[in-house]
């Protein structure tokens, strides 16, 4: 199999959970013993969260690719950033390390397209609401149309994720908030809806939506199982 570089840490709650997806995934196709190989790098988050919030996107790629470069050199042969609004830096992580990065906007495009949709709404960080290394890619490879939420609703996505989600608080007022950002989405015209953060499947029920929901954190999961079985072997 093929060894898979995870960064992580961003935050480990939902770098948790793709490391128990990966390893289900793998033991699923390979039999009860199985596992994948796969190597982490787990940054501490508050340093990441305080150069986010300060605007020090300079300092960030600069982290980004040396965790890229270690993993390629430790025989990292895909590269997976656990995280969405770190995605930002995909193209630089992937030309410093030498190694393909798995992008979390194509499998969830490819979803939403096998789907049969075209006009979706996206939730997430404000950076990854507002910026374009998501909305973008989307848009231009997968040929979506995305919405985000108005000006009050992206406060309220953004303050669950870092007030909440990532100290691993899971409040029942914070879940009604996000179905209702969720609902306001739908009535602009989304089809369905991206959960493009990896902490929001901690809170938000698909099956209490009214459309499709497209959680990024599992579907990229998938797709790190499938470049784990693919080869060459590590």
């Amino acid at each position: 199999m093929r060894m898979i570089g995870l960064i992580g840490g961003m935050s480990w709650e939902s770098s948790a959970v793709y490391y128990r997806l990966l390893n289900e995934g793998v033991r699923t196709a390979r039999g009860p013993s199985a596992s994948a190989p796969c190597l982490l790098w787990s940054f501490d988050f508050a340093a990441i969260e305080a150069l986010q919030h300060a605007g020090d996107w300079d300092a960030l790629e600069a982290l980004m690719t040396d965790a890229a470069r270690r993993l390629a050199g430790a025989g990292a042969g895909t590269l997976v950033i656990c995280t969405n609004t770190m995605h930002r830096f995909a193209d630089a992580v992937e030309a410093a390390a030498g190694v393909p990065v798995l992008h979390i906007a194509d499998p969830t495009g490819a979803a939403i397209g096998a789907a049969g949709l075209v006009r979706v709404g996206l939730i997430g960080t404000r950076f990854t609401m507002e910026q374009d290394f998501i909305r973008g890619r989307l848009a231009r490879r997968h040929g979506l149309s995305v919405l985000i939420p108005g000006d009050t609703d992206r406060a309220i996505v953004h303050a669950t994720i870092y007030d909440e989600l990532i100290a691993g608080r899971v409040l029942d007022t914070s879940r009604a908030a996000l179905h209702d950002v969720i609902a306001r989405l739908i009535d602009a015209g989304a089809q369905g809806v991206i959960l493009g953060c990896t902490e929001l499947m901690l809170l938000v029920r698909p099956e209490a939506c009214a459309v499709p929901v497209f959680d990024t954190t599992t579907l990229h999961a998938r797709a790190a199982v499938a470049a784990a079985l693919s080869g060459p072997a590590c």
